[in-house]
């Protein structure tokens, strides 16, 4: 052990006459774990908020989607079987898109209509279950329709109700423009936890689709597709577009929702900011407390550099002291914060109202790339907090100290 080590430990440890300075080494270690801990929590629970938010998302929505510029695919099972050999591809399904009208027994509201194909769909989009779409062999009955909750809520309909689909692409009659008008048996009722997909949504089989839109068996709006790794789909979505040709454009989940994820990041940043500003408070502490350990140690401080020790060494003697005081605080600021993550996601004991949020408990997902940015950023600022009182220490005249002290 060094002796700026040796003194500076010892200096940890104040004697009774300097209770107040050890006080504020207390209030200081206190400072930066509540700080630590605190970020943790926070950043712990908006991560957690995220990777919910687009768990949720993507179960509802497909990683890629492939389209052409203009007009519908001619001939998707050419194009699945060139998407489906691309590597890092796990799932590929052909869709339909339109805007539509609903009309019940009670209401009547617009809806995005989407068809899909029940054998495939699965393997792309978990959150509802397209086999609820297969039509029975035996047996004449209706087509069936999938609805988003708020939708079914709006239009005053639950399972096996029956309801009118209106799609604007009909047919030319002698009094004009007469848009295609369809019954359909509601085969179940999805529900995301998000208001955009439940009051909007609506799903038909693929075949269905295509009869209403008046189109072509081959044809369909475009591809959906699930891949291997959702923060690569850029790359996969190039090589697809290299095998296709430039007559298709690809848009992945991150462009479909960038601005809610922008702003996700945009709090998750301020946050972590404003929560630093805890640690920074503690800083100020330990800077006060190292300030008034120079000024009480001014005569050891002349004595140690009378005996041959550098200003360098008396530097390090008060930085150590200041680092120890932070890195204790955040050592128990990591286990107070990790203790505390982990509580909430076992017992989950802090309950959300329904009618606000969509999910009833606080989700946690404590990252480990987090927990060292907090650590790192706490030990950060103590540092810097260390640097003007150990360069005053260092400063101190040894022969002005010995007369004065």
């Amino acid at each position: 052990m060094s002796f700026e080590t040796f003194i500076g430990g010892r200096y940890l440890r104040a004697k009774q006459k300097q209770t107040f300075i050890s006080l504020i080494t207390f209030l200081s270690i206190t400072g930066v774990t509540v700080g630590v801990m605190a970020l943790i929590v926070v950043i712990a629970v908006m991560a957690g908020f995220e990777s919910d938010l687009k768990g949720r998302i993507l179960g509802i929505e497909s990683h890629l989607v492939v389209m052409p510029h203009d007009g519908p695919v001619p001939d998707y099972r050419h194009v699945l079987g060139a998407i489906g050999a691309t590597e890092g591809v796990q799932a590929a399904t052909p869709f339909i898109s339109t805007q539509i009208m609903l009309r019940s027994a009670a209401s009547a509201t617009g809806a995005v209509l989407r068809g899909v194909d029940p054998d495939t769909a699965d393997g792309v989009i978990s959150g509802v279950d397209s086999r609820l779409l297969v039509q029975p062999k035996d047996g004449p009955s209706l087509p069936g329709i999938l609805l988003g909750r708020e939708l079914a809520r709006n239009l005053g309909v639950f399972a096996n109700d029956t309801i009118y689909l209106i799609a604007p692409r009909g047919m030319l009659s002698p009094i004009g423009h007469v848009p295609a008008m369809k019954r359909f048996q509601v085969k179940g009722v999805f529900a995301t936890g998000m208001y955009e997909y439940d009051g909007s949504l609506a799903f038909i089989s693929l075949a269905e689709a295509q009869g209403l839109l008046r189109l072509d068996s081959a044809a369909v709006s475009g591809i959906e597709l699930r891949v291997a790794d959702i923060y690569a789909v850029k790359k996969i979505a190039g090589r697809i577009l290299a095998t296709l040709g430039p007559a298709y454009t690809t848009r992945d989940w991150m462009e479909k929702n960038q601005n809610l994820f922008a702003a996700l990041k945009l709090e998750k940043t301020v946050m972590f900011i404003i929560l630093t500003l805890i640690v920074l408070v503690a800083a100020f502490n330990i800077a006060s407390s190292l300030i008034m350990m120079v000024m009480e140690k001014s005569k050891d401080i002349a004595i140690l550099k009378a005996m041959g020790a550098t200003d360098k060494s008396i530097r390090k003697i008060f930085v150590f002291k200041g680092l120890m005081i932070g890195a204790i605080g955040t050592l128990l600021g990591v286990v107070l914060g990790f203790g505390l993550c982990f509580l909430l996601e076992r017992y989950k004991f802090i309950e959300l109202p329904g009618d606000v949020y969509y999910i009833t408990t606080l989700p946690v997902r404590l990252e480990g790339i987090d927990l060292v940015m907090i650590a790192l950023a706490a030990l950060a600022i103590c540092f810097l907090a260390t640097l003007y009182p150990a360069r005053q220490a260092s400063r101190l005249n040894p022969v002005e100290a010995l007369r004065h002290g």
